[in-house]
């Protein structure tokens, strides 16, 4: 049976993702979702300590694994599966997708933070930005979840870049309002192949069993 690995973005937990592990159960695939360490309520950690955790995790896995990052999680899984034997594709969804040696300011084209302790302030009005296909009381639960970030994980580099060697897929929100669609589609040139979704950046939270139909449709077409 084929695991997906589904990696979480900034400032969220694995219960984001308990709707699209529904779906995906359904259709017969195993899941697992790993919280991150540079989320939560006081970390410290960063994106090397993330891919860490997610490369120990992906060693604990028998079986194939389609290992899936959303928004900032697709930076640690860019690191996370160099050198993973049992990874069969990535896919980036609605993710930011690093070359060697970025981090997500870089690709932002940012400068390096002088001062890389501490927390990244939550992204502006996250009701629209992170959930504005969801009906509101859903997109409120969503907000009251949030944890805090770190500058770290935005600002480490990763030190290899996972999808000159794995399959991948890049799933574009098309109607996305925290990473632009303009720049989900300049990375998503990097990748084997493109996918989109009519939704906004949380397609897992507003339509779960269309995502999870396509992953199944990706996984069967590979």
């Amino acid at each position: 049976m084929t695991t997906v690995m589904l990696v979480h973005g900034a400032w969220h937990r694995p219960n984001a993702w308990a709707k699209l592990e529904t779906e995906l159960h359904a259709l017969g695939y195993g899941t697992h979702a790993p919280a991150l360490p540079s989320a939560g309520e006081h970390p410290t950690a960063g994106m090397h300590d993330d891919a860490a955790v997610l490369a120990g995790e992906l060693a604990s896995i028998a079986g194939p694994v389609v290992l899936l990052g959303h928004s900032y999680g697709g930076i640690p899984i860019t690191e996370a599966a160099a050198g993973a034997g049992n990874v069969e594709r990535l896919i980036y969804l609605a993710a930011y997708m690093p070359e060697k040696g970025q981090s997500m300011y870089a690709i932002h084209g940012l400068p390096d933070p002088e001062d890389m302790s501490g927390l990244f302030p939550l992204i502006n009005e996250p009701r629209t930005s992170l959930y504005g296909d969801l009906p509101e009381d859903e997109a409120e639960q969503a907000v009251s979840t949030l944890v805090n970030q770190t500058v770290r994980s935005f600002a480490e580099k990763v030190d290899a870049a996972a999808w000159l060697e794995i399959p991948s897929t890049y799933i574009v929100a098309e109607q996305d309002k925290a990473i632009p669609p303009a720049l989900q589609e300049k990375m998503a040139a990097q990748a084997a192949e493109i996918r989109r979704l009519t939704s906004s950046h949380s397609p897992f939270l507003s339509q779960p069993a269309q995502l999870a139909a396509l992953i199944d449709e990706i996984v069967r077409s590979a």
